[in-house]
């Protein structure tokens, strides 16, 4: 759950940041329409959500989750997310294709849901290996 929690809090308060105070073009050949506060925003957006529902995950289930390699591992998780938005929108520009998809509509297709999460996943597991976020009691 964590990964597609970190992906998608990052995006959507990279969003929401980005059309309220986005001034500042973030990779403007790439992806137009991305800002540097929106990213700003996206980190904040991610610690916070994933904040709450590793509170409420530790109270419902009884397990100690460990803030610091969690709260570390989310800033990180929040740029690897963003990275991987523009990585996917590199390969869109350089093939021609504004969306992966037509399930969506203006959305950019279902890849673009979890182009960011593709990025997420594997360094979460490989961080989970060695700083685990949950100590079972």
């Amino acid at each position: 759950l964590i990964p597609f929690v970190v992906a998608f809090a990052s995006d959507s308060g990279a969003y929401f940041a980005g059309m309220f105070f986005g001034k500042h073009k973030l990779a403007p050949v790439i992806s137009p329409k991305k800002t540097v506060e929106g990213a700003i925003g996206g980190v904040f957006g991610d610690l916070l959500v994933c904040c709450v529902l590793a509170f409420v995950y530790a109270k419902a289930t009884g397990c100690a989750i460990n803030w610091p390699s969690f709260a570390i591992f989310l800033p990180v998780g929040a740029v690897i997310a963003i990275f991987g938005d523009l990585a996917a929108s590199a390969i869109k520009r350089q093939y021609g294709v504004k969306d992966y998809g037509k399930v969506m509509p203006g959305h950019g297709g279902v890849m673009d849901r979890f182009d960011s999460w593709v990025f997420v996943a594997p360094i979460l597991y490989l961080w989970n290996l060695y700083f685990p976020f949950i100590k079972v009691l």
